[in-house]
């Protein structure tokens, strides 16, 4: 039989093509061991069990969840042979295995994240009033988006529901919500806020609002986001970088719209109070008008009495400096006959004696000085 000769290159290559061709994946579970991070791009680490281990590469920004050495995981890689001759798995996605591997990559994460800000309460919004076009993200075939659209239809009804169907658990679920989210952010007419849904379910099922890239997006989405994600106990990364989180889906719908009969009676009721403080304010502004009023009219009178007063007295001051009245008490006006003044009177001029009731001609005898 005729041996095949290859070159070390060919050799590597012709060993990944079969194993290209026998595993193009595979998944195995175990423990990580030797995590480590170079160049903040490329991930190394080891998994193994009691028996074996294998060398593991892949992307940092393939890796979307927090692990460390010592947890449980389950990897999805592909085998190869590196260009040095060394066997390693190429892989494309992680997950926890294991409750405790689970809320161990929760907190990791957790740190990671509420380190660079992305839960901080002043970054969140307030949830718009009465929204009338509404972005939600979930399973279509899901019991909690019945329930979510049940009670907002019977709390309120009328509003525009966009949805956009994904999976809620698995592999492919973060990334759909990711789609999901940009569209409903790049759209021409978008929502005014966006919701994103799940029922209940195991630590398991929810990983996938533990997905690093899907916080982020949610974090930095420019539309208002609210999740309802598992029951009220169930508090996932997802829900930590929304605007709000609310307990359910059910309650998602509690926090977006009022009850219209709770409305309508509430509206009643201050329509009720508005009209009673508004007559209270009319009562006290007729009040006060009418005070206002009687002041003017007393400050009015006080006026005219003043002003009446100082004209009596004047008139009097009149009365008795008028010429005419000194004549009716007996007293004389003497004046030179051509009207000018008696200062310059002389022997022989002819005076003008006026009266109460006549005018006497008289002659200058004299006028001596004193």
């Amino acid at each position: 039989m005729e041996k095949l000769q290859l070159s070390p290159s060919d050799f590597i290559a012709l060993t990944n093509q079969t194993l290209e061709y026998a595993y193009p994946s595979v998944v195995i579970v175990g423990e990580v061991s030797s995590f480590k991070i170079n160049q903040d791009k490329f991930v190394f680490f080891d998994i193994k069990d009691e028996n074996a281990s294998v060398g593991c590469f892949m992307m940092k920004f393939q890796l979307r969840i927090a692990i460390e050495d010592g947890m449980m995981v389950a990897i999805t890689a592909q085998p190869k042979l590196t260009q040095w001759g060394k066997f390693s798995l190429t892989v494309r996605l992680v997950q926890p295995v294991g409750e405790g591997s689970l809320k161990r990559s929760f907190e990791l994460l957790k740190a990671k994240l509420d380190k660079e800000g992305l839960f901080k309460p002043e970054r969140k919004r307030s949830l718009p009033e009465l929204p009338a076009r509404i972005g939600v993200i979930s399973s279509t075939q899901a019991a909690g988006y019945g329930d979510f659209i049940k009670i907002l239809d019977e709390r309120w009804g009328g509003m525009q529901i966009d949805v956009a169907h994904t999976q809620v658990q698995g592999d492919v679920a973060p990334e759909q919500i990711i789609r999901a989210l940009q569209h409903f952010n790049e759209s021409a007419e978008p929502p005014e806020i966006v919701v994103i849904i799940r029922g209940g379910g195991s630590l398991d099922d929810l990983s996938a609002f533990n997905d690093e890239l899907l916080v982020r997006a949610i974090a930095s989405s420019r539309l208002p986001v609210i999740t309802g994600i598992g029951h009220e106990n169930d508090v996932s990364l997802a829900d930590l970088a929304a605007d709000k989180r609310a307990s359910t889906p059910s309650n998602v719908a509690q926090m977006l719209v009022p009850d219209k009969l709770e409305f309508t009676q509430g509206l009643y009721s201050k329509l009720h109070r508005a009209i009673g403080q508004l007559e209270h304010d009319y009562d006290i502004r007729q009040q006060k008008l009418a005070a206002d009023l009687q002041l003017v009219v007393q400050r009015l009178q006080m006026q005219f009495e003043f002003t009446f007063g100082q004209y009596k007295s004047l008139s009097r001051s009149l009365s008795q400096l008028n010429p005419r009245n000194v004549l009716n008490r007996g007293y004389s006006l003497v004046r030179l006959e051509n009207g000018q003044s008696l200062v310059g009177a002389k022997k022989g001029d002819v005076l003008d004696i006026e009266t109460s009731k006549s005018i006497i001609k008289a002659g200058v005898i004299s006028n001596d000085k004193k």
